[in-house]
């Protein structure tokens, strides 16, 4: 927070109630022309002399208190309304889901990629964007990332990864033209107990839709690895700082927990070059 003098604070205050008495005067002079009300009458309703209005009207209305303002503001049909601005410390609404993207973008930058933020799958239409898109030209690579704080409701959120994947075909055509591409695509959900709960009660459908090796899908994000020839699923811890693997127990329930370096998980597909592919759909080869 940034100290200010008493005296500098006074006269910023003074200025700013000026400016605001100001745009609220010019704002009551002219709704009550339009309701073809004279100073007069405005000032019997509210209870004020014919020059307080009118003083109020040339911006001179600064020191009027604000149940008057409130009261003349109700004449005219234009109620007042008052709040502070917004507190530049608070977060964003969705200041959870900023941060998973900051940390992918952060560490697919350091591993080469090109990052896109909210990049439009389809360029005609901006509002179908993927959260976060890492671009491979050397390789022609075109990898999707969905970053999830909250997940509301499954079905949804997959068939629109679906979509994403099947129109990036057509982003990577603009790219490369008719070069051979990939597409490739997963997952980054953020470890709370909520989304650990949902992952652990469904694990059949999360591995149906998720065969990608998650251990894969990390280096192939941390260290531009080969992405798996299958979409995946992949953690970050609840304060996102970190990526780590989701790894599926013999039985088929779904844990939480960090990848060592040898492990692999259950159903995973090799880290082999990424193909076009929709989720729990199998696999195409990308044109």
């Amino acid at each position: 927070m940034v100290k200010r003098k008493r005296g500098e604070l006074a006269i910023d205050a003074r200025r700013r109630s000026q400016e605001q008495a100001a745009r609220l005067g010019g704002q009551l002079a002219t709704a009550r022309r339009r309701r073809r009300l004279t100073q007069r009458q405005v000032g019997d309703l509210v209870g004020v002399a014919r020059s307080t209005v009118s003083a109020a009207e040339r911006g001179a209305g600064a020191s009027l208190t604000l149940d008057t303002w409130q009261r003349l503001g109700l004449a005219v049909d234009r109620p007042l309304i008052v709040e502070l601005q917004r507190d530049r410390l608070e977060e964003p609404g969705d200041a959870g889901h900023l941060a998973i993207q900051e940390l992918i973008l952060r560490l697919a930058r350091r591993a080469g990629y090109r990052t896109s933020f909210e990049l439009p799958t389809r360029p005609d239409n901006p509002r179908h964007s993927v959260d976060v898109g890492l671009r491979d030209d050397r390789r022609r690579r075109l990898i999707l990332v969905e970053a999830w704080n909250t997940i509301g409701n499954v079905g949804a959120a997959v068939r629109s990864t679906n979509r994403k994947l099947a129109e990036a075909d057509a982003l990577a055509a603009s790219i490369w033209g008719e070069e051979p591409h990939a597409i490739a695509g997963c997952w980054v959900v953020r470890a709370t107990r909520a989304n650990r709960h949902l992952v652990t009660r469904y694990p059949e459908l999360f591995a149906a839709m998720f065969g990608g090796s998650s251990i894969g899908w990390v280096r192939a994000i941390e260290a531009a690895g080969d992405p798996p020839g299958a979409p995946g699923l992949i953690w970050c811890d609840v304060r996102a700082t970190r990526l780590f693997a989701w790894r599926r127990a013999s039985a088929g329930s779904a844990t939480v927990g960090s990848a060592t370096a040898g492990s692999a998980t259950a159903g995973s597909a090799s880290a082999g070059s990424a193909s076009a592919v929709k989720v729990g759909a199998g696999s195409a080869t990308a044109g």
